[in-house]
Parts: structure tokens; C-alpha cells; sequence
């Protein structure tokens, strides 16, 4: 089969040649997918306001030799609300960080991705994001295996595991301060 669907998430975007660009998806069933997206630079494309960060959309893919090659793409949801605001735009970029840094590619996390979907959706609303954000990090690493639901109701400083996991410093934690 060349030619698929996949419902998922833009959380990563890179400019490829002249008017191509590489976007990460986090998909429902194939988890996290690099997918070459031609001639979106392009200022004709229809395609290109579909692929921005955080859209969540329904891709139709060709599977070429190396990686699948975007065809065609449909917005479900676009999460207008969080892109108004930097703060939370600063935000929504962390999770997306988190899950491109600690996912696996061609792994399928549908628990992460509804979790992604959850999480993006109460960062467009909700006012305590702190909160929201610390959740997210620990269900991620709970779903991941890299944490257990313990009775301590000790608060864990999340940031510095998942730093030790990935080995480098998070590039939003040094962004994320000035935002506020």
C-alpha cells in the first residue's frame, strides 16, 4: 500500500531545499512520522497553512522511497486561542518538544496523542498553565514507563528527568521564563 491516511499533529517543522519543508506528525495509529512536504514554501501553496505547529489535521500520504510525501491535508483543528497569546504559544512548543524528544519514530502511542490532544486544547483555555504543563510532563513519562503513580504526594521536578532521559538540556526551558 503507497498511499495512506494519517490523522495526527504538527509538533516539528524544518525548510528542506527551496520551497520544500520536512514536518514531524505525531499520527494516532503510526506515531511520530517525518513526512517531506513539497512545494509548501511556495507562496501559491494550499497546503502550507494546514502544516503550521500545532495543527491538528487529517494528511494524505505517498510513501516514497525514503519517507512518506505529503499529498494532501485537511484542518480539524487549528487551536486559534493558544496561538494568540506567546505565553501559551511558548508553552504548547514544550509539549512538543517533550513529545519529539521522548518518542520513538514509527511507534504507535495512541494514549500519547489523545493526551497531546487534551493537553493542547487546555492550554488554549485554561488560566493555571503551570499546572496543566506539569501534568502533561508526568502522564507522559507514566505512559512512557519512565515513572509509577507512587502514594508520595511529593511533587517531582519533571524538567530534570526528562533532561537526564534525553541527555541535553531542554531549549524551551531557557525560553520559557522570559515569556511570562
Amino acid at each position: 500500500m503507497r498511499s495512506f491516511k494519517a490523522e495526527g499533529i504538527v509538533i516539528k517543522r524544518n525548510n528542506y531545499s527551496e520551497a520544500d519543508r520536512i514536518v514531524t506528525i505525531f499520527t494516532k495509529k503510526n506515531g511520530k512520522i517525518k513526512v517531506k512536504a513539497t512545494g509548501v514554501r511556495k507562496i501559491a501553496s494550499r497546503r502550507s497553512p494546514h502544516i503550521e505547529l500545532f495543527n491538528y489535521c487529517i494528511f494524505s500520504l505517498y510513501q516514497g522511497r525514503n519517507m512518506p510525501t505529503l499529498t494532501e491535508v485537511e484542518s480539524k483543528e487549528s487551536f486559534p486561542l493558544l496561538k494568540k497569546d506567546l505565553k501559551r504559544i511558548g508553552l504548547a512548543y514544550h509539549v512538543c518538544e517533550l513529545v519529539d524528544g521522548l518518542c520513538a519514530e514509527n511507534q504507535e502511542h495512541q494514549d500519547i496523542f489523545m493526551l497531546l490532544g487534551k493537553t493542547l486544547r487546555k492550554i488554549s483555555k485554561e488560566e493555571n498553565l503551570e499546572e496543566v504543563i506539569h501534568e502533561f510532563e508526568l502522564e507522559l513519562l507514566r505512559l512512557l514507563g519512565f515513572h509509577t503513580r507512587s502514594s508520595s504526594t511529593e511533587r517531582i521536578n519533571t524538567q530534570e528527568v526528562i533532561e537526564e532521559i534525553l541527555e541535553r538540556k531542554l531549549k524551551t526551558k531557557q525560553i520559557l521564563p522570559q515569556l511570562s
